[in-house]
Order: structure tokens, then C-alpha cells, then sequence
């Protein structure tokens, strides 16, 4: 554990989900496939790729910017965006979107949560209250977390998403506890760092692949904490 900012008092803790608590490498990969194989077997998709998907998941964003907030609904409206340049009819989208989606989060959920996570969580839930802030879609309940939890907000739902400031303020009320006396904890230094620390929190960094920070450029502030492995906040208790 390394301090580049002092800490005076941390009073409630709020983490990021994917490669924060768990390992998310090829999980969402692994599930987009599946997503892909559930929608081809519509003779009318049969052509469907990944990069097809990526395309228009591309296509999507560009008609309407502000949809990467909520994962869910910018999957929602890239199949459907799909659909309509088949001749499948409309009559028959909700079904397959649901479906697909039903698809996706069977295979989103399947990582499997270290058994140190669950040992650190509790110790700190017996300390801290702790809440999350995603920008994914993961249901927290789903991988066996939501007991140590208060909340779990996401991008979308709860407003835009890390590192826009309604979430943070959200996360900040919910607890009643002012937003310098939380510690938020995540991998990803542009929407957790910078994000909590832009929006008064305190910062902790996972550095997953052991990186240094000075020489990264999506570095633009500090953390106040940098750590390599999760259990390592162990040295809060």
C-alpha cells in the first residue's frame, strides 16, 4: 500500500465491481459472443459478426452520445438497431431482445469472486458501511456480494456515469456522510480516480498490472492510495 495524499479520516468506502472485486478479463468478451450466437440463429442475422455488432454498437453512440451512460440500454437499442435492417417484424423485437439479454447477463455473471474478496468485504462491512458505483450492469446480488453492500448504483439508473459527479453525489447521500470522508476504491484511473477525486472523495487505485503511475496518460491527479492486490486494504481495519 503506497500514500501519495494524506488521509485524515475515512468514515465509508464505496468500489468499483469489474477487476476491482474480481478478475473481468474476457468476461464480457465471453458474453457478447453468446450474444452473438443467440441472435444468428434468425436466418435474416445469420450473417452477424462480432465486428458487425461492434459496428453498429459504433453506429448507436454516434446517433445518440449520451446512451454509453447505461450499458443496458445502449445493448438494447444496438440490437434493435440490428433488427431494423432485417426483415424480421417489429412485432417480433421484444422478444428477441429480451432473449439476447437474458443471454448476455447469464454469461455477464459468471466470474467467480475470490474467496479473499469475501473475507476482506466482510471485515470491512463490520467497520465501514460500503456501498458500489458501477458503470457496468453486474447485479451484486447475483455473484453473492450484495449482503456486504448498502447500495449499488449505476451508470444509467443513478445518472451519468463515473466520472460525472451525479453518481458520486448520489453514493455520498445515500450514505449521509460528506463526500471527503469516503474512500472510493477501482482499477481504472480516468472514471475512478479521477472521478472520486474530482468530486471531493478520497481515491484508492488498484494498479492490477502493476504499472506506474507517472508514466501513464490517463493519470491527470494522484490517488491517495495505491494498491496492487485487493486485500491489502486489510491495513484500513
Amino acid at each position: 500500500m503506497h500514500f501519495y495524499r494524506s488521509i485524515n479520516c475515512i468514515k465509508a468506502i464505496t468500489f468499483d465491481l469489474d477487476d476491482t472485486l474480481y478478475d473481468n478479463s474476457m468476461i464480457v468478451d465471453k458474453a457478447e459472443e453468446e450474444v452473438i450466437k443467440n441472435l444468428q440463429q434468425y436466418e435474416p442475422l445469420h450473417y452477424l459478426t462480432l465486428d458487425l455488432y461492434y459496428q453498429e454498437k459504433k453506429l448507436v453512440l454516434a446517433i445518440n452520445p449520451e446512451i454509453y451512460h447505461d450499458v443496458i440500454d445502449w445493448r438494447v437499442e444496438t440490437i434493435k438497431s440490428l433488427l431494423n435492417k432485417t426483415n424480421i417484424p417489429s412485432s417480433q423485437y421484444s422478444k428477441i431482445i429480451d432473449e439476447a439479454i437474458d443471454c448476455f447477463n447469464f454469461w455477464r455473471h459468471k466470474m467467480v469472486v475470490p474467496k479473499s474478496t469475501h473475507m476482506l468485504l466482510t471485515k470491512l462491512a463490520n467497520k465501514y458501511p460500503l456501498g458500489v458505483i458501477t458503470n457496468g450492469n453486474v447485479d451484486i446480488n447475483r455473484i453473492g456480494l450484495g449482503d456486504y453492500f448498502q447500495f449499488s448504483l449505476r451508470g444509467g439508473p443513478d445518472g451519468r456515469s463515473k466520472p460525472f459527479p451525479e453518481i458520486f453525489a448520489l453514493a455520498a447521500q445515500k450514505l449521509a456522510i460528506p463526500n471527503n470522508y469516503i474512500l472510493h476504491v477501482g482499477d481504472n484511473l480516468e472514471t475512478d480516480v479521477n472521478g472520486a477525486i474530482n468530486n471531493g472523495f478520497l481515491a484508492c487505485w488498484i494498479n492490477i498490472f502493476g504499472q506506474d503511475i507517472y508514466h501513464l496518460s490517463d493519470a491527470r491527479c494522484l490517488p491517495h492510495i495505491e494498491i496492487t492486490q485487493l486485500p491489502e486494504l486489510d491495513n484500513l481495519l
